[in-house]
């Protein structure tokens, strides 16, 4: 007999039960496998070049397509180990205890029919006493008449529903099989390796197979120990237990994110190792594998990207960036200032990253900020915020833009800003030149 012809004998004889759409493709548990983890239905995908089967469960925290599968795992051993507890099944011992098993469940169903038929008597029993009881009483008494009619509504409504209930269960009522089709089922476990592996027999007829017998496929990942169990529950209700060695694929080699190397490739030109280091772990970042950052990291992920280390640049050494402490010195000025000024603006400084020291070139400009003596025209602060009638931090923000012109008075007893006002505000409205008609 053919293999296919086989495959179909099988299909028509041991489908007991209806079961999910079977489509295209080689995952054979479609529809069948279900997530240990959850009680969810898995689903099917396909991967590489070969499109190799893989079932998955997106019933953990996965939103638009991101985050973390419930269970995620290749099909290929878990088919295999499959197939073959069921074609195992599926020999002459197996199929005769699968064809005791369809007798059973024919059997259990006939006995629950017996009791649907007894139920049916009882409702039609009670339908026609509760007729009698109306057609029995005075006319008269419409009251009482009105009562014992609607009992016999009820009565009819229930018949009714005992009665397509029923009619719904014989209709499910599994077909028995024939004495030709249980020698075909006896012979078929002689050669159903052969009928499964038959080049007639599609991807969609060995679903069908499984169908038959097989009610679903638990599914538990254990990955840390590469292995998967398998709960293998039969249309008969027997539960077969499996234990599937999963291939143990190559982990993903460990890197430092493009941006923290993007961070020490600006740091490197201005600090010192240690230095990125301490910045980096102010950052809140990690190594590759999950540790603070040290001098010796620093120096590894330099030389492994190429990148070269500080160097003292070759021109005079104003030209060369200040922390704030030797600016501090320079100026002649508190540390704790010298950042106040950085922050209002009075004194540019760069920081390549957020948590980098600031770096400051001493400039002419910045030296000229920084007299013993008012200038002509220059006012304090106070007095700036009076004229302006803004804020101190606008005069600031108007400085730091180039708008005023401040200096810093160092001796005295009053020290501190002088902000030179023009008499004539500047109006926020007027167009610049160039711009409109």
């Amino acid at each position: 007999m053919p293999g296919a012809d086989l495959a179909q004998l099988l299909i028509r004889a041991t489908k007991w039960q209806a079961g999910r759409a079977v489509r295209e493709g080689a995952a054979l548990l479609q529809g069948l496998a279900v997530c240990g983890h959850c009680g969810r239905r898995l689903r099917t995908h396909y991967r590489g070049r070969n499109v190799r089967p893989g079932y998955h469960c997106p019933g953990k925290s996965v939103v638009e397509g991101r985050g973390q599968y419930c269970l995620n795992v290749g099909g290929c051993q878990i088919d295999a180990a499959v197939v073959d507890a069921f074609l195992t099944a599926l020999q002459p011992a197996g199929m005769e205890a699968a064809l005791i098993a369809a007798e059973r469940l024919e059997t259990s169903h006939d006995a629950t029919l017996d009791q649907w038929r007894l139920e049916v008597e009882r409702r039609r029993y009670e339908a026609s006493l509760a007729e009698r009881r109306y057609h029995a009483v005075d006319p008269d008494n419409r009251l009482v008449a009105r009562g014992l009619q609607a009992q016999w509504e009820l009565r009819l409504r229930e018949l009714g529903q005992a009665e397509a209930e029923l009619e719904r269960r014989q209709r499910q009522k599994p077909r028995g099989l024939s004495d030709t089709e249980r020698q075909g089922l006896l012979a078929l476990g002689r050669d159903v390796r052969q009928a499964w592996s038959a080049p007639t027999t599609t991807d969609r007829d060995r679903k069908e197979l499984l169908r038959t017998l097989l009610e679903d496929v638990t599914i538990v990942v254990e990955r840390a120990e590469y292995r998967a169990r398998l709960g293998v529950r039969w249309r008969s209700g027997e539960i077969t237990r499996l234990e599937v060695a999963l291939p143990r694929s190559n982990p993903p080699t460990r890197r430092t994110d493009d941006e923290t190397i993007d961070i020490i490739r600006r740091l490197a030109v201005h600090h010192a190792d240690g230095v990125i280091a301490g910045i980096l772990n102010r950052q809140g970042r990690r190594t590759a594998s999950g540790d603070r950052f040290t001098a010796g990291h620093v120096q590894a992920l330099r030389h492994h990207r190429g990148i070269p280390r500080r160097e003292r640049p070759s021109g005079t050494p104003d030209s060369e960036p200040l922390t704030v402490r030797k600016a501090a010195e320079v100026l002649n000025l508190a540390p704790a200032t010298v950042l106040r000024w950085i922050e209002d603006g009075f004194i540019p400084a760069e920081q390549p990253t957020p948590g980098a020291p600031w770096q400051i070139r001493i400039t002419d400009d910045l030296l000229s900020r920084f007299v013993e003596k008012a200038p002509l025209g220059f006012i304090p602060m106070i007095e700036a915020t009076k004229r302006l009638g803004v804020s101190r931090q606008t005069v600031l923000q108007r400085v730091k833009r180039g708008e005023l012109h401040a200096v810093h008075i160092r001796l005295g007893r009053r020290k501190g800003l002088r902000i030179k006002v023009t008499d004539t505000p500047p109006d926020l409205f007027a167009v610049p030149p160039g711009i409109g008609g």
